[in-house]
């Protein structure tokens, strides 16, 4: 793969992945040593909750996760993006994808739309190396280094990151979304961890990806296995959750953006207690 990004982003190692913070959350997510927040969902292409969030904090980069080009229309996202880096250069990054074919009536080809909407993006003047692709196989992997500064997988295992970057090459971004549960009971953590992975077993794209990661049939049965659930959902102590989220990094991510499974009022605490054991706080 031809390495052609010219200024890969910059987010820290860290970040938080969620439905959404307020701007006071974000402050004090800031303030914890995290580089970016992620917002989850499908985003409507008005993003005027990103200015709040950028104006209560100094550094922090707010990241969609992702917009869904489905519902988004490009040149109302265009606006957005140039709206927000106008007032808040260089901390804002556009995560864009396709969404699912389950969840949408009107689907065509998802590649052939994607690469339309990056032209689009491209008309609008939206720059490559300030949106990232939703990307779990190598076809969008691949386009993900082409026409944006990289890859934002979700549901995914450090090996599925190894992979990643190999065939992205070393200039490309590459962001590894990884859930989180607080607590060292086992079968607590996995109660939790397969209701929020419960939709995700009828959606084929993460199947598919699951897949060829060598799970089965029978891991991807619902409710989803042991073995598929601690996978992708992190649980333990703070330092063992700590190390396994370190894995992506050493497997070739530049950042790891942190889904804590929990209620928006623990969101922080719990993530305060992760930011030492990730090398955060000072």
């Amino acid at each position: 793969m031809t390495d052609t990004v010219a200024h890969k982003p910059n987010l820290g190692r860290f970040g938080s992945f969620g439905r959404g913070v307020t701007p006071e959350q974000a402050k004090d997510i800031e303030a914890l040593g995290y580089g970016a927040v992620w917002v989850g969902g499908s985003p409507p292409a008005e993003l005027d909750w990103v200015e709040p969030i950028l104006a209560a904090t100094s550094t922090l980069q707010v990241a969609t996760g992702i917009v869904n080009i489905w519902t988004a229309p490009a040149p109302a996202v265009a606006e957005s993006f140039h709206r927000i880096d106008r007032a808040y250069p260089g901390r804002f990054l556009l995560g864009i994808g396709v969404g699912h074919r389950e969840a949408v009536a009107e689907y065509r080809k998802p590649y052939d739309a994607l690469v339309d909407y990056l032209d689009r993006l491209d008309d609008y003047g939206v720059p490559a190396e300030r949106r990232v692709l939703a990307a779990l196989g190598p076809k969008v992997l691949g386009l993900s280094a082409q026409r944006g500064a990289g890859a934002h997988p979700y549901l995914t295992t450090p090996e599925h990151t190894a992979q990643a970057r190999e065939l992205l090459g070393r200039a490309a971004f590459l962001a590894p979304e990884h859930k989180v549960v607080l607590t060292t009971d086992a079968e607590r953590a996995r109660a939790v961890g397969r209701k929020a992975l419960g939709i995700y077993l009828n959606l084929a794209n993460y199947l598919n990806n699951w897949r060829r990661l060598g799970f089965t049939d029978d891991d991807l049965a619902a409710p989803g296995s042991d073995r598929l659930v601690d996978a992708v959902v992190a649980y333990g102590t703070p330092e063992q959750i700590a190390a396994r989220l370190t894995q992506h990094l050493d497997a070739g991510a530049d950042h790891v953006p942190v889904q804590v499974l929990t209620g928006p009022d623990k969101l922080v605490p719990a993530l305060a207690e992760l930011a030492g054991p990730l090398g955060l706080t000072p």
